[in-house]
């Protein structure tokens, strides 16, 4: 295996732009922009790959042959209605279906640069439309790159395929497409679905009956911060990784956790987000190998936190993460306050804060994230032949 990194990246993954809505394609240019101005992107042995656009037998793996037909058909009539398109959260725009597919493809030639040995990690900081579902468009995902990636990896011999989920809505339209697939585990960290969209993702959601246990749900309270998000990472995530002992890690790694976001209420930083990273790297290198398939996903405080947050991820992927004291380059700067004019540029890529954490014991005084861990690990724990009680597990 070659201990390369891909990152899949074209200019031409920014086409897919709804408008005038939250998730503006900016957040990835100024992503990659400041990746190749700290230099992430000239590290030794990282490879820029340009990808292609998912095929319709490829995207039919998990979306509905008529679904796609009503991508294609729908921005050429101005009435169109139907399969969650023409809404607020998903409207309809010029070359929809071909910026979508291209999305898709990229996810699934990250996928398979890793699966079939060219890479040991690869990235698509475009990706993670995790909400898309069979024949369903849904918060602002018309194909779900992420499943397509997923199905691409089991069509090319992967018998355990662990996927991470850490933006902070539920990754709902991965879980609904493996629901009933042991081959795949998807966990997610969530805010809590009686908050926020898409209003699933509860413990008891633990898959369908042929392969029970491998839907792991973590809906955390509003307001957690860096120290909570940590606890409740590390008292699942690991465990059930390990009981499951993946072949391949894919995460979906979207921003929007963090406190600057407007659109959700938890209160991580970007130093929490730059450990998650970390961390999910570590998992990857003890249970896979290394092989490890990374993808953006939400993140709608586009300048503030967005950009450093996957220049992070990147690096990490990469090489060694960068020092959070690095300061962000003055032509970076430049190029933000010129795309978000108005926004409060980011000096240095920290926010000054500890992402350290108290591990998750069994007993002591139960506080909200803790009565939040203890229900995900008594509902999925034991399908998983894992203690809920033992912190070990």
């Amino acid at each position: 295996m070659s201990d390369d990194t891909v990152v899949v990246w074209d200019e031409a993954l920014l086409a897919y732009d709804m408008g005038d809505h939250p998730l503006d394609p900016v957040r990835v240019e100024l992503t990659v922009a400041l990746a190749r101005e700290l230099g992430v992107l000239e590290r030794p042995g990282v490879r820029l790959v340009k990808p292609e656009p998912a095929d319709d037998d490829l995207l039919t793996r998990v979306h509905d042959p008529r679904y796609l037909e009503a991508v294609r058909a729908a921005p050429r009539d101005p009435l169109f209605a139907g399969f969650g398109l023409g809404t607020s959260d998903n409207p309809v725009f010029e070359g929809m279906h071909e910026a979508s597919a291209l999305i898709a493809g990229a996810s699934a030639t990250a996928a398979e640069a890793v699966w079939r040995g060219d890479a040991r990690r690869a990235v698509n900081v475009a990706g993670g439309l995790h909400h898309a579902m069979p024949a369903r468009a849904a918060g602002f995902c018309v194909y779900n790159d992420p499943a397509v990636a997923i199905a691409r990896l089991l069509d090319l011999g992967a018998r355990r395929v662990a996927y991470v989920d850490v933006d902070v809505h539920h990754g709902d339209g991965v879980q609904k497409t493996f629901w009933d697939d042991p081959r795949v585990l998807t966990v997610s960290l969530h805010e809590t679905p009686l908050a926020l969209f898409p209003g699933t993702g509860f413990p008891d959601e633990t898959g369908g009956p042929e392969a029970q246990g491998t839907a792991v749900n973590v809906p955390l309270p509003p307001g957690v911060d860096d120290a909570g998000w940590q606890r409740a990472f590390h008292a699942i995530v690991p465990s059930v990784l390990r009981a499951f002992q993946p072949e391949i890690l894919v995460t979906q790694c979207g921003a929007d956790a963090h406190r600057l976001d407007p659109l959700a209420d938890l209160h991580l930083s970007v130093d929490g987000q730059r450990a998650t990273y970390i961390a999910l790297r570590a998992l990857a290198d003890e249970l896979c190998e290394g092989r490890w398939v990374a993808t953006g996903g939400g993140g709608y405080a586009l300048v503030e936190a967005v950009p450093r947050a996957w220049t992070h991820l990147l690096a990490v992927a990469t090489g060694d993460p960068l020092d959070p004291a690095t300061l962000t380059p003055p032509a970076w700067r430049e190029l933000a306050a010129a795309r978000c004019p108005g926004r409060e540029i980011p000096l240095r890529m920290t926010d000054d804060a500890d992402p350290s954490y108290e591990p998750w014991q069994p007993s002591g005084e139960p506080n909200s994230v803790d009565r939040a861990i203890a229900a995900t690990r008594r509902t999925v724990f034991p399908l998983l032949g894992l203690d809920p009680h033992d912190p070990r597990d």
